[in-house]
């Protein structure tokens, strides 16, 4: 109780009304303040106050089939100039595309037949992919052999490491051993020249 009574002495009134004070200043410039900070923010003109809302009683036409997935355009109605610009670039290149084969001279697929036919005879044809298919099993055959070679080697050497591993590892053990049997010598020395003491 004491502790108490000491406590509310120790308070001084000016401390007291400073802090009523600010916390009605506190209260009355937030609750008389500018209204304004509340308010909607002004809206463009060309922009209507309100928004339009969805009627499911009305039938709104979204965008019309064109095919694609989901049978409807696979673009953003917004970039219908892109769409287009895209078009126009694929029907310049088919254009380009035909206008290099008009110079080339290559009137249809059937001359290009009797062009590639009238080239290099058939029987020539067979010997060079006939030596193509020899010297590539060739190659084929010398790339196994020096996998083969290359792996025996890595073998040998993991064997060899393998075995300088396990030798060191026994000597290691060994040496551990002795150090643990003379500090254990050692020890057992200590105590009974502490018992004789």
């Amino acid at each position: 109780m004491k502790k108490a009574m000491n406590w509310l002495k120790s308070i001084r009134p000016l401390k007291v009304l400073t802090v009523f004070f600010a916390g009605a200043f506190l209260f009355l410039t937030q609750a008389c303040g500018d209204p304004g900070v509340a308010t909607q923010p002004p809206q463009p003109n060309d922009q209507p106050g309100y928004t339009k809302r969805y009627d499911p009683t009305k039938d709104y036409p979204l965008s019309s089939p064109e095919g694609g997935i989901n049978n409807f355009s696979d673009v953003d109605p917004r970039a219908k100039s892109d769409e287009k610009a895209a078009n126009d670039r694929g029907d310049a290149l088919a254009k380009n595309s035909q206008k290099n084969v008009d110079q080339k001279g290559i009137d249809s697929p059937e001359q290009y037949g009797r062009n590639f036919k009238q080239g290099t005879p058939f029987g020539q044809r067979v010997k060079n992919l006939g030596e193509d298919i020899g010297s590539s099993a060739d190659e084929l055959g010398k790339g196994v052999v020096k996998g083969t070679q290359r792996g025996i080697e890595n073998l040998k050497g993991n064997t060899q490491n393998a075995a300088e591993g396990v030798t060191k590892n026994v000597q290691r053990r060994a040496e551990d051993a002795g150090k643990n049997v003379q500090r254990t010598a050692e020890d057992a020395s200590n105590a009974v020249k502490k018992a004789v003491d």
